[in-house]
């Protein structure tokens, strides 16, 4: 890891830090203790789940970064994503509003933008604050106009810069889907002229490149059907992709190319405030963490990728101290849905998982309507402004970071902007813990059932379950583990019940009436 870190510093931060030495950190510290907002970096971890971080409890990973920022601010206990998987989340967190609204899903990197451009989100509220607005990393909400099919070769459109972001650096999609490039603002970054042009498919093969079908000696370890598609350095793919290889990631760097956007866009914008969105790709899989990492963890890959999330936490921390910005950077991290062991790769993270709870004392992880498929790990850092070393109990969701942020750089939200969004922004600052009244949980895709909390009480509604994802959990015998629910509705007493166990329904027939009309009454706002 130290070899890693020694080596990833660049030649310009060298040259900069060697001329401007104590004095541009001097001058940094004054220009942040005149402005009116703080600087606000979010960090969105990729299938992490409440029990991944040693602060939360872990014994088998170690993520010393990521407590440091909890010893340094508020470590929430009971704030949730809005969706148990990844791109419903996302939405939600961007623009306040709950995806089961719009069906958002998980999906392809050509699908359409599920932002319409123009929007009211979370970027472009800051925007109007001064704010420089940058998103870094994984985007998966779509770049398709819905029209024409994308040209991977020319401008892609619409994208991050249509919807509130100065600058955009991302993965398309996810890690585990083609086309394997970034794509810088409108336009795939490091594309060559030499190469033939950059073509994807989901139907089908293209092309003749080797895929996971036809060269599985060639993998690193194996994946399902669904992921054997273009095979990318050693690792098959969804989809299937030739030309503009000049452009392919390597699976290995990708922490390290995101974090380097992330400090690169920090220093260049450290006069002015600015909003960084550094949406990371750990533990997503193929987990392919840089090999100073691998072993750094008990509990193989998965583990592993998490410790190469807490560097790229520390990078950031030591970003903002090099410059003299810590004091006037709200520093917020959490992740998008639960964990998850066994996601179309072989590699090695239910044999090697020796016990480990990714999911915490909880029921449940990623796809399913348990409480460690919502229940993230969450911190919250401002010097001065949160104290340290709080942890806070508040029921926050995610969707509410439009509205809060809003309120604390004093942004009028437009009438029918981030409709579910609330601000409670003295909650995500630790100086409360009083948060939500209640939070709504959906699994996303093609399952509409979602379950609703209200205090200790947890109801899921009767309805079509995700037999796919209860099977992919239960392959082997580990705490993600999980009885398949009927299409019934459930009823459960989480302070007396963590474990989702005992179905309630018939005992507090009362209690079920009342938070399914609650229920309803949000779904026809």
């Amino acid at each position: 890891m130290t070899k890693l870190i020694t080596k990833n510093v660049s030649l310009w931060a060298s040259r900069a830090l060697a001329l401007c030495g104590v004095m541009s950190v001097f001058a940094a510290s004054t220009v942040a203790a005149e402005r009116k907002h703080p600087n606000i970096v979010l960090i969105y971890a990729d299938d992490v789940g409440i029990g991944d971080l040693s602060v939360y409890g872990a014994e088998l990973i170690s993520t010393p970064r990521l407590d440091e920022l909890a010893e340094q601010g508020v470590r929430f206990t009971d704030a949730h994503s809005t969706a148990s998987t990844c791109t419903p989340s996302r939405f939600s967190l961007l623009t306040g509003e709950y995806a089961f609204r719009t069906g958002a899903f998980v999906g392809n990197a050509d699908m359409p933008m599920l932002i319409e451009p123009g929007r009211t989100t979370l970027p472009s509220v800051l925007q109007k604050a001064g704010y420089t607005t940058a998103i870094v990393g994984k985007w998966h909400l779509g770049l398709s106009d819905g029209e024409q099919p994308i040209d991977w070769n020319g401008k892609i459109a619409p994208g991050p810069l249509e919807v509130g972001f100065d600058e955009s650096f991302i993965i398309p999609a996810t890690n585990d889907r083609v086309p394997t490039v970034y794509v810088e603002g409108h336009y795939v970054y490091g594309l060559s002229d030499e190469d033939e042009p950059l073509r994807i498919s989901y139907d089908g093969p293209i092309g003749d490149l080797p895929t996971g079908r036809s060269h599985p000696e060639l993998l690193r370890y194996p994946a399902d059907r669904q992921h054997s598609g273009t095979i990318v350095g050693d690792m098959s793919r969804l989809g299937h992709q030739v030309g503009g290889q000049s452009a392919w990631w390597d699976d290995e760097m990708m922490a390290k190319d995101l974090t380097d956007r992330a400090l690169r866009f920090i220093n260049e914008n450290q006069n002015e405030p600015f909003f960084l969105y550094l949406s990371m790709h750990e533990n997503h899989a193929p987990r392919l963490p840089h090999p100073d990492f691998v072993g750094q963890s008990i509990t193989g890959l998965r583990g592993d990728a998490v410790v190469e999330l807490d560097w790229v936490v520390g990078q950031v921390m030591d970003k903002l101290d090099e410059l003299g910005l810590a004091e006037n950077t709200l520093v917020i991290f959490t992740s998008d849905n639960g964990p998850v062991f066994y996601d179309g790769y072989e590699d090695g993270a239910i044999e090697n998982h020796h016990g480990h709870r990714p999911q915490g004392p909880w029921r449940g992880g990623k796809y399913l309507p348990f409480e460690g498929s919502f229940r993230m790990p969450t911190i919250a850092r401002w010097p001065g402004q949160i104290e340290s070393g709080l942890v806070s109990d508040a029921l926050l969701s995610q969707v509410d970071l439009v509205a809060s942020l809003a309120q604390l750089v004093n942004v009028e939200l437009p009438d029918g902007a981030a409709p579910d969004s609330q601000p409670l922004l003295d909650a995500w600052l630790g100086k409360t813990t009083e948060g939500r009244d209640h939070i709504i949980q959906a699994p996303g895709g093609r399952f509409p059932a979602v379950a609703i909390r209200s205090g200790e009480w947890k109801y899921i509604e009767a309805g079509e379950r995700n037999v796919w994802a209860f099977n992919r959990h239960n392959r082997a015998d580990t705490a993600l583990g999980s009885v398949s629910l009927s299409t019934g509705a459930y009823l459960f007493n989480l302070h007396d019940d963590p474990g989702e166990e005992n179905n309630l329904i018939e005992a507090h027939p009362d209690v079920a009436q009342r938070l399914t009309e609650l229920l309803e009454q949000i779904r026809n706002q």
